[in-house]
C-alpha cells in the first residue's frame, strides 16, 4: 500500500485522534501517527499543538521513526523554541548513539534548528561530533558549524570550531575535507576580511589529493576553493593544472566549468612559450564542445561561459567553429549566442564557411535571428579585411530579396563598411538609394542619412533626397534628426550655391522650432561655424573620419578578468560582477586574475594581464605624489575646461570650441548682419535671440543658452555673496561677492559699489599665485563707468592654469583690485567643490582597487551633523556639486554611500558616507593622496547638505 493514505482527512477530532495515536504503546501505530502528522505538515496544517507528543517519540532506536521526528521539529522548532528545549537532550544522547547514522543525523538537525535559544546547548555534541572517529558524522559536522556560524557567529568563534574546521581540511578522508572546504568558504564569504581559508602549498597538496576521491559537488567546493588561491610562481600553477586537468572529463558540467575557472586562471602564470601551455589549450577545447550536446538551458550557460572564454583566449576553440552552427531546433536564445561566438572567432581561415552559414541564416523565419544574422555579415567584413567584398555582396543580395527589415539591417551594417573602408565599395550607393522609402526605423533612415551627407557628392539627387526626410523632420526621432542636420551642413559644404534655402530651414527648424537641447546646440554651433569661418567649418564637418574599430562590444578587460575569476556562476551568465546583482556584504569580494611570470606578454592575443609590466590600462588613478609640495612642478596644461577672454558685448564664460573662433563670433557684429560669411552664402536671418543679447550682468551666459530656452542644470550650489573689501579701506569702493561653477565653467560673481563722491572707471584685477592656479581668464568687464552710490554685478570667469603656490589655508585666493583712483588688496577663500569637474564619477572597479592602493593612514574621518534627508537626497543634492555616487550598499538599516570626486588638477578623492535611518548625523570617510585636501572636501560636503 502507498503512502497515500496518510494525507487522506479523518472526522472532525483529528489532532486529539493522532495525540492518542503518538501516546500508543504500540510501535507501530506510533510510526503511522507521526507519517500522519507529516502528511498534514506537509499539507500545510497547523499540528504545531502536537509538539510534546511527537517530541516524546524521539526516544526510539528505529531510524525511519527518528527522521520522521527531526523532520518535525525542524519545521516547528522556530515557533515553539520553549518546547524545542526539550529536544536537547535527546540530541545529546543522539550525538553519543552507537549508529554513526543517528549521530550524524542528530547534527544535522541541530545545524537546522535556527533557536538561539538552545544554540549553546549545542557546542558540546557538536564538538564531539566534529572529532567523531566515523567520517560520515565528520562530514556532516563540518556543513553544521557553518550553519551554527550563520545563527551566532561570536559563539562559533569563542568556542573555537574555526580551528577545528581549519584541522578537517587534513582529514584522511575526501568527503570531509570536501565539506570542511565548503563550511569555510560559506563562512569567509560572508566575512571577506577573516582570512579563514588560510591556502598554502600544503593545504593545496592535501585539497588537491582529496579531489580524486570526492563526489562531484565535494570536487566543485575544492575547484572554487582552489580558483581562490595566487600560486608562488609557473611551476606550481603548471603543477596544480596537471592535477586539475583531469576533472575536465567529469560527467558534471558544473565540475568541468569548474576545473575550466581553474585552469582559465593559473594559464595567466605560465609562459606562452611553454609546451604545456600549448598542451592544455588543447585539452580545453574538447570538454567545452561536450557541454554543447546537452539540453538547451545547459547550452545557454555554457555558450555564455564560452563566449568569456573565447574573448580571453580565441585560440583555444579556434577549431571548432562547426559547433557553433546553428542547428534549426535550437530555441531562439541558444542560436543568438551562438552567432555571437562565430563572430568572435571567424578569421580568414574560417570566413567562407562563415559566411554561407549567416546568409542561410539571413532566409529564416525568426526575425531577431535575422537580423542579427545581417549585422553578423557586416561584422565579420569589418572584422576580416579580405572577406569584405564577399560580404558586401551578399549584402547586396539580400536587399535584393525586398525582405523590409532585412534590407533595413543591410543599410545599418553597410554605413559601417564604408567607415571602415572608406572609397572602396561606394559604387552599392545607387542600389542603396532605391530603397530609401521603405526605411522606417530610426537606425536604418539615420544610415542612410549618414551615407547620402558623406556621398553627397557622388549622388546627384542628394540634395532631394534630404529634402524629402526634412518634410517631417519633427516627427523623426533625435538619431535621425541630429544625422539629418549634419547631413545637410555637408551637403552645403560641398554643393554651397544649390542648397543655401535647405541649410538654413534645417537650421531654423533645428534652434528655432525644436526644444531638445542636444539638437539645438549642435544647431546653433554650425549656424555659427558657418557665419564667422566657412574654411574652420568645412575642416570641422569634413574633416577625415577615424576608421571604426572591429570589435565594438567586448568586454572591458578589467571586468573580462573578473569574470573569468567566477565562471561557472550566475556572474559569467549575466556578463556581470556579482557585486551589481548581488544585495549586501556577500557580492562585494572582487577577485582577479594572478600577474603572468616575468611578464613578457606578446601583442597576439587580445589578453591583459594584472601585472605591473603588462600592458593593462591603469586600474588604479596613478599617484600624484605629495600634491601640495609637488604642486609647481606639475604639467598643469589647460585642462578640458579652458575659459576664454570674453568680448564686452556679453558677459559670457563660454568654452571656446574651435580654438580662435568664439571671440570673434561673439564680437560687437553679432545681430542679424548678412556680412558674416556672405562668402559661402550663410544664413542671413540670424535667430532673433541673438540680436538681443544681454549687456554686462548676470552672465549665466550657456553658450548655446541665448534664446533663454534650456538652461544650464541649476545643480550646483551657490553661497550668498560676502564682504570681501569693505568702503572704508579701498577709498569708497565696496566689493562683495560669491564663486560659482557653471556648466563646467568658474566664475567669480561680484558687486561692485561706488560709496565715495567721485565716479570710478578703468578696472583690472589679478590674482596672487594660489593652491590650485585659478586666474582670471578674461578681463574684469565694467564697460560703464561707476558712478557714486551705483552698484554693478559682474560675472568673471576663471581658468585654473595660472601660476601655483601652496597657500595657507589650502583655499586662500589673494586679490588685487585697479581703478583710476588707486590698486586695493583683498584676500577671500573659494569652496573647493568649485574645482570639482564634470568628469569626476570613476568606474566602480578602479574606485575599488584605487581605494585599496591608497594608504589607510591617507584616510580622515568626518561627522556632518543635523542633516535631514535620506540618502538618496543627499545623493542628488551632492551630484549637483559634481560629487558622484558610485556605488550604494545597505547594511542594517545603514546606507553606505560611495563617492568620488575629481579636481581640476587630475588629484581623485574617495568617499565613504554612511546614512542610517533616522540619524541626522552622517559619518564621512575621505581617502585621498593628497591629505591635505580632506579638510576642506568635508567642508564642501557639509556647506551643500545643509543648504
Amino acid at each position: 500500500m502507498t503512502d497515500s493514505k496518510y494525507f487522506t482527512t479523518t472526522k472532525k477530532g483529528e489532532i486529539f485522534e493522532l495525540k492518542a495515536e503518538l501516546n500508543s504503546d504500540k510501535k507501530e501505530k506510533k510510526k503511522e501517527a507521526v507519517k500522519k502528522v507529516i502528511a498534514s505538515m506537509t499539507v500545510g496544517k497547523d499540528v504545531s499543538a502536537l509538539f510534546p507528543d511527537v517530541v516524546n517519540c524521539m526516544q526510539t532506536d528505529n531510524l525511519e521513526l527518528k527522521k520522521l521526528v527531526y523532520l518535525y521539529l525542524m519545521n516547528y522548532a522556530k515557533s515553539q523554541p520553549d518546547m524545542a528545549i526539550m529536544a536537547v537532550n535527546t540530541f545529546v544522547k543522539d550525538c553519543e548513539d552507537p549508529n554513526p547514522l543517528i549521530r550524524a543525523l542528530a547534527v544535522r538537525t541541530m545545524g537546522c534548528i535556527r533557536v538561539d535559544k538552545i544554540t549553546e546547548y549545542l557546542c558540546e555534541p557538536l564538538r564531539k561530533c566534529l572529532k567523531d572517529e566515523d567520517p560520515y558524522v565528520r562530514k556532516t559536522a563540518a556543513v553544521c558549524v557553518a550553519k551554527l556560524h550563520d545563527i551566532n557567529a561570536q559563539l562559533v568563534e569563542d568556542q573555537g570550531f574555526l580551528d577545528t574546521l581549519k584541522d578537517l581540511i587534513s582529514d584522511s578522508n575526501p568527503m570531509v575535507v570536501a565539506n570542511a572546504v565548503a563550511a569555510l568558504s560559506e563562512i569567509a564569504e560572508s566575512h571577506p576580511n577573516s582570512n579563514l581559508l588560510d591556502l598554502n602549498p600544503q593545504t593545496i597538496n592535501k585539497l588537491l589529493t582529496a579531489l580524486n576521491e570526492c563526489t562531484e559537488w565535494g570536487q566543485i567546493f575544492i575547484l572554487d576553493c582552489l580558483a581562490n588561491y595566487t600560486p608562488r610562481d609557473d611551476r606550481e600553477s603548471q603543477s596544480i593544472c596537471e592535477r586539475v586537468t583531469p576533472r575536465l572529463s567529469h560527467a558534471n558540467s558544473a565540475v568541468v566549468l569548474s576545473a575550466v575557472k581553474v585552469l582559465m586562471k593559473f594559464m595567466e602564470m605560465l609562459p606562452k612559450d611553454l609546451d604545456y601551455y600549448g598542451t592544455l589549450l588543447k585539452k580545453l577545447a574538447p570538454p567545452l564542445v561536450t557541454l554543447l550536446s546537452a539540453e538547451p538551458e545547459l547550452q545557454y550557460v555554457a555558450l555564455r561561459n564560452i563566449n568569456l572564454i573565447v574573448q580571453k583566449r580565441p585560440e583555444i576553440l579556434k577549431h571548432e567553429m562547426k559547433v557553433f552552427f546553428v542547428k534549426y531546433n535550437d530555441p531562439i536564445y541558444v542560436k543568438l549566442e551562438k552567432l555571437d561566438i562565430m563572430i568572435r572567432l571567424a578569421s580568414q581561415a574560417n570566413i567562407a564557411q562563415v559566411l554561407a552559414e549567416l546568409k542561410e541564416y539571413a532566409t529564416e523565419v525568426d526575425v531577431d535571428f535575422v537580423r542579427k544574422a545581417v549585422r553578423a555579415i557586416g561584422r565579420c567584413a569589418i572584422k576580416v579585411e579580405q572577406s569584405a567584398e564577399r560580404c558586401v555582396s551578399t549584402l547586396l543580395d539580400l536587399i535584393q530579396t525586398k525582405v523590409n527589415y532585412v534590407v533595413q539591417e543591410a543599410i545599418v551594417v553597410i554605413k559601417d563598411i564604408f567607415r571602415k573602408y572608406p572609397n572602396k565599395y561606394e559604387s552599392v550607393i545607387a542600389t542603396l538609394c532605391e530603397n530609401l522609402d521603405s526605411l522606417d526605423e530610426p537606425e536604418a533612415r539615420a544610415a542612410m542619412i549618414w551615407i547620402v551627407g558623406e556621398y553627397a557628392e557622388r549622388i546627384d539627387n542628394a540634395d532631394e533626397l534630404l529634402e524629402s526626410f526634412l518634410e517631417g523632420f519633427h516627427d523623426e526621432s533625435t538619431q535621425v534628426q541630429l544625422q539629418l542636420l549634419t547631413a545637410i551642413v555637408k551637403l552645403f559644404l560641398k554643393k554651397p550655391t544649390e542648397t543655401q534655402e535647405l541649410v538654413q530651414q534645417v537650421l531654423s527648424l533645428a534652434t528655432q522650432d525644436s526644444d531638445n537641447p542636444d539638437l539645438r546646440d549642435r544647431g546653433y554651433i554650425y549656424w555659427r561655424l558657418l557665419s564667422t569661418d566657412p574654411v574652420a567649418a568645412k575642416e570641422v564637418v569634413l574633416a577625415e573620419k577615424p576608421l571604426i574599430s572591429e570589435e565594438t562590444d567586448l568586454i572591458e578587460p578589467t571586468l573580462l578578468d573578473e569574470l573569468i575569476c567566477h565562471i561557472g556562476t550566475l556572474a559569467s551568465v549575466y556578463h556581470k560582477p556579482p557585486s551589481a546583482f548581488v544585495e549586501g556584504s556577500r557580492g562585494v569580494q572582487h577577485k582577479r586574475l594572478p600577474a603572468r611570470a616575468g611578464s613578457g606578454e606578446s601583442a597576439e592575443s587580445p589578453e591583459v594581464g594584472q601585472s605591473g609590466t603588462s600592458e593593462a590600462p591603469p586600474a588604479v588613478i596613478p599617484s600624484q605624489g605629495d600634491l601640495l609640495g609637488d604642486l609647481l612642478n606639475l604639467d598643469l596644461a589647460p585642462a578640458t575646461t579652458t575659459v576664454p577672454s570674453v568680448q564686452p558685448s556679453m558677459q559670457m564664460g563660454a568654452m571656446d570650441l574651435l580654438g580662435g573662433g568664439l571671440d570673434s563670433l561673439l564680437g560687437g557684429d553679432i545681430g542679424g548682419s548678412p556680412s558674416m560669411g556672405a562668402a559661402l552664402g550663410a544664413p542671413a536671418a540670424m535667430p532673433a535671440a541673438l540680436s538681443n543679447a544681454p549687456a554686462v550682468g548676470g552672465g549665466l551666459g550657456d553658450l548655446f543658452d541665448l534664446g533663454g530656452g534650456v538652461g544650464m542644470p541649476t545643480g550646483f550650489y551657490v553661497a550668498p555673496k560676502t564682504l570681501f573689501l569693505p568702503a572704508m579701506k579701498a577709498k569708497g569702493l565696496e566689493i562683495s561677492g560669491t564663486f560659482a561653477r557653471r556648466g563646467g565653467i568658474i566664475q567669480m560673481d561680484l558687486s561692485l559699489t561706488n560709496k565715495a563722491m567721485s565716479v570710478m572707471t578703468d578696472f583690472a584685477i589679478q590674482f596672487n599665485r594660489n593652491s590650485f592656479g585659478l586666474a582670471p581668464a578674461g578681463p574684469l568687464q565694467v564697460l560703464t563707468p561707476l558712478t557714486p552710490n551705483q552698484t554693478i554685478d559682474v560675472s568673471l570667469p576663471l581658468g585654473t592654469t595660472g601660476p601655483v603656490m601652496k597657500m595657507e589655508p589650502l583655499n586662500n585666493l589673494q586679490v588685487a583690485v585697479k581703478n583710476n583712483i588707486d590698486v586695493f588688496y583683498f584676500s577671500c577663500q573659494y569652496p573647493l567643490s568649485l574645482l570639482f569637474v564634470e568628469d569626476g564619477k570613476m568606474e566602480r572597479q578602479v574606485f575599488l582597487a584605487t581605494w585599496k592602493d591608497i594608504p589607510n593612514d591617507n584616510e580622515a574621518q568626518f561627522q556632518i551633523k543635523d542633516v535631514h534627508l535620506n540618502s538618496d537626497a543627499a545623493s542628488n543634492k551632492l551630484q549637483g556639486s559634481n560629487i558622484f555616487t558610485i556605488a550604494k550598499r545597505t547594511v542594517d538599516a545603514q546606507d553606505m554611500l560611495y563617492q568620488s570626486i575629481k579636481l581640476t588638477n587630475g588629484i581623485w578623492v574617495l568617499a565613504e558616507m554612511r546614512v542610517q535611518t533616522g540619524n541626522p548625523n552622517y559619518t564621512l570617510s575621505i581617502k585621498c593622496r593628497a591629505p591635505e585636501v580632506s579638510q576642506f572636501v568635508y567642508q564642501c560636503y557639509e556647506l551643500v547638505l545643509k543648504n
